[in-house]
């Protein structure tokens, strides 16, 4: 059962191979959310200072009755911190907001402030200070592992350079129709796991004929081919759901899909609109 699968970071810390993710899961919806997630058995949670609902994901983790060591938390230091003090700040906001001693996972969440993403200025300076204070939480013993999301390679190389503790994920848009072959091998390369959002391009995946038919043949749903599609790469997928029918329906993978559709999956066509995400800067540069 893929709920019980583990892969294990570079730092010797286990974590599991799917994922909930909480993005625009608001107030009382998410701490639901993370209250059916883990009745079902999920056991990884992927919430962020920017979605607003840090204290929610806690409190159902502290409801639950399962052991907090039993359950692996990720948060994300929001993009916009590039300071070494703004950054220590907010690290220690976001264990105050959720009452917790510590995390298992943060992540800085972009290389850019989301008004500057993909631009020019990588922010360099300002990451290995953000760095530096995630180096110096996780020392202390509140963050047992660290790492970066939608880091391209040179940003990755910058944090390399200094970081006396090495980051442990990338977190990246990756999903059939998008998948960023060159910077995953280069994360996993740098003994980085690559985690991979929107596994089901934010639901655009379903208006793919091509998919839709692959997911009969197997006789599964579009998010479960999917999702299975990651994991085969490798990737630690993060679907995103409210909803307890499609969180079990998630964690149902009990097949494999064949090197052959794998391949087909490989060579889709790259998607150009993601709809009404396209506003958000990580669909943008697709």
């Amino acid at each position: 059962m893929i709920l019980e699968e583990t892969y294990t970071l570079s730092n010797g810390v286990k974590i599991p191979k799917l994922g909930l993710g909480t993005w625009l899961i608001e107030n009382s919806a998410a701490e639901k959310a993370v209250s059916e997630a883990l009745n079902i058995g999920y056991r990884h949670i992927d919430t962020a200072q920017d979605y607003g609902n840090e204290a929610e994901v806690a409190a159902a983790i502290k409801a639950s009755g399962v052991s907090r060591d039993q359950v692996f938390l990720t948060t994300k230091l929001a993009a916009r911190y590039k300071s070494y003090q703004d950054a220590v700040r907010a690290i220690d906001g976001s264990l105050q907001r959720m009452g917790l001693d510590y995390v298992d996972l943060m992540i800085i969440h972009s290389p850019q402030p989301w008004d500057q993403f993909g631009g020019e200025d990588r922010y360099l300076q300002g990451n290995r200070e953000a760095w530096q204070a995630l180096e110096k939480a996780h020392q202390a013993g509140k963050i047992r592992a660290i790492g970066l999301s939608n880091f391209t390679a040179p940003d990755i190389d910058n944090i390399l350079e200094t970081a006396t503790v090495k980051p442990v994920i990338n977190q990246v848009l990756a999903h059939a129709t998008n998948i960023p072959k060159e910077l995953i091998e280069y994360s996993q390369s740098k003994n980085i796991l690559v985690e991979a959002y929107s596994p089901v391009g934010h639901g655009e995946l379903f208006k793919n004929d091509q998919i839709v038919q692959l997911a009969k043949k197997y006789g599964v749903s579009v998010p479960q081919l999917c999702i299975r599609y990651d994991l085969q790469l490798g990737l630690l997928p993060l679907p995103k759901t409210a909803s307890p029918a499609h969180m079990r329906n998630n964690a149902d993978l009990d097949f494999v899909i064949s090197d052959e559709d794998m391949n087909i999956l490989n060579q889709m066509e790259k998607i150009q609109d993601y709809g009404d995400a396209s506003m958000f800067p990580v669909y943008q540069q697709s």
